[in-house]
């Protein structure tokens, strides 16, 4: 052969290569842009893409606006709140500890937060990290004391509230219900353990070392910090966004502020962690155990499970405008990140879009939205009228039965049967003296009367504020208002 020829087949053979290479990413970058079209048109907010493959990063690039303010685009380095996702990176913060022998994720928390009340059975770290504690959620129970949604709200918040808890959901694992709290309290035994803040901690042990180096825990909402995306809420009656206003002020379960290519170094490291942090990340695989023997399919900050047969973990998450989700399929090495800034992206239907691209999987037909179950007509009584308080809340509410209904009063807020938009916002609606509405998950509240303690006991089921209770302060101006 003479050496024309072998060029030639050298040449050839490179051209090849390269075809294999590009036809395929130019095929899923014009099949993700279809995906994202009504996200790229004016005034619209968007987000950011990404997809690593075999260890390479494939796909990355923004869509829509960062502010509508002021007309900036979306790229793939925009930083985005990735709200829960933030999880993991706390849990793995606790697995660092633990690898080190600064502490046990079997012990009792109270050796770390003394301060807590001492509940009837233990609640173990791992128990929050599962998300099988019995806690209840800090959202839910700042809801019920009257916050409204845009109060500021903090790590020192949530203590001051936990500190007069008389009682849990369930037992500690028993069950699993999704609580921010353990997350929230994780960061503070993080801080107690080593003596350093949680936000510098995990800048040095946990971003740095991984080279994200635009990573970072957000607790001061009102600071300014470069090519952040502001996120959006849609209003529905007047037909625009609206900004979303930051109240967040707490970590170890969210805020979390990062981009896609520090999530993809992230998530690259959870599929191919080195030598020194394998033990580590093994630990995150760990899925909880109830006591009754099940295995769940929530490990340390990530949920584990599978879509159209194949294996999947990931997390998603949501605060203000911001929605976040990421997703890797281990066997095929494949890694999808949709980091968006406003409330109605759906991030999770979309990277399972793009994963139906990339693993050539049928696309999905719509869901039709379940049907909303009818509120219940029953009889009341005025035995229930009154103000009652809740030590544990540090709050207030007036039962009043109006026209047979029984409608429900707070100084700062106002919600009856037929609006549940204020006080607990589709999570508790009064409708009678023996069944209460909630709307999002459509199950039952029964409030047990104890008339010879004038106290209600609330026990809520599938819902993160159960068996909260409130006494009856007073009961002289709460009679019957119906003509």
């Amino acid at each position: 052969m003479t050496p024309r020829a072998i060029l030639l087949i050298f040449l050839l053979s490179i051209f090849l290569q390269s075809c294999k290479k590009v036809a395929p990413t130019d095929h899923i970058t014009y099949k993700i842009d279809s995906l994202l079209q009504e996200w790229n048109v004016e005034g619209h907010p968007g987000g950011s893409i990404g997809v690593m493959k075999d260890g390479e990063l494939i796909f990355s690039k923004g869509y829509g606006l960062a502010s509508l303010e002021y007309d900036v685009p979306n790229t793939d380095s925009t930083l985005f709140n990735i709200a829960s996702v933030s999880k993991q990176f706390t849990a793995y913060g606790m697995a660092i500890l633990e690898s080190q022998g600064k502490l046990s994720l079997e012990d009792d928390i109270r050796k770390y937060l003394t301060e807590l009340p001492e509940f009837a059975n233990k609640i173990t770290i791992r128990h929050m990290l599962n998300h099988t504690s019995g806690m209840r959620s800090l959202h839910a129970l700042l809801v019920m004391a009257g916050w409204r949604g845009d109060d500021r709200r903090t790590n020192q918040d949530l203590m001051r509230f936990m500190v007069n808890q008389k009682d849990l959901n369930f037992e500690p694992g028993a069950e699993y219900l999704y609580c921010n709290t353990g997350y929230i309290f994780c960061s503070e035994i993080i801080g107690r353990i080593t003596g350093q803040e949680f936000v510098p901690w995990m800048a040095e042990n946990v971003f740095t070392p991984l080279g994200m180096v635009n990573t970072y825990v957000e607790e001061k909402y009102d600071q300014v910090i470069p090519n952040n995306a502001t996120s959006y809420n849609w209003n529905h009656e007047t037909e625009e966004f609206r900004r979303s206003i930051p109240y967040w002020g707490y970590v170890g379960s969210g805020n979390i502020h990062t981009n896609i290519h520090d999530m993809m170094k992230w998530l690259q490291h959870l599929h191919q962690p080195d030598d020194k942090n394998k033990n580590v990340v093994e630990k995150m695989f760990q899925r909880g155990l109830l006591n009754n023997g099940d295995t769940i399919n929530y490990a340390l900050g990530l949920s584990i499970s599978k879509y159209k047969e194949e294996n999947r973990y990931g997390h998603g998450g949501s605060i203000g405008g911001f929605r976040a989700y990421t997703a890797t399929f281990p066997e095929h090495e494949l890694h999808i990140v949709v980091l968006t800034n406003f409330s109605s992206a759906g991030s999770g239907t979309m990277a399972m879009k793009i994963a139906d691209i990339i693993l050539n999987k049928p696309a999905d037909g719509e869901e039709e939205s379940p049907e909303r179950e009818e509120l219940p007509t029953m009889d009341v009584s005025n035995d229930i009228a009154g103000s009652y308080y809740s030590p544990e809340l540090e709050t207030t509410y007036t039962l009043e039965v109006n026209e047979g209904e029984l409608i429900g009063r707070h100084p700062r807020q106002l919600f009856d049967r037929g609006s549940a938009s204020q006080v607990l916002r589709d999570r508790l609606s009064v409708s009678s003296l023996s069944s209460f509405y909630k709307g999002s998950m459509s199950d039952r509240v029964s409030p047990f009367h104890d008339k010879k303690n004038h106290q209600i006991n609330l026990t809520v089921q599938e819902s993160p504020h159960r068996r909260i209770n409130y006494i009856l302060q007073d009961r002289d101006t709460n009679r019957d208002a119906s003509p």
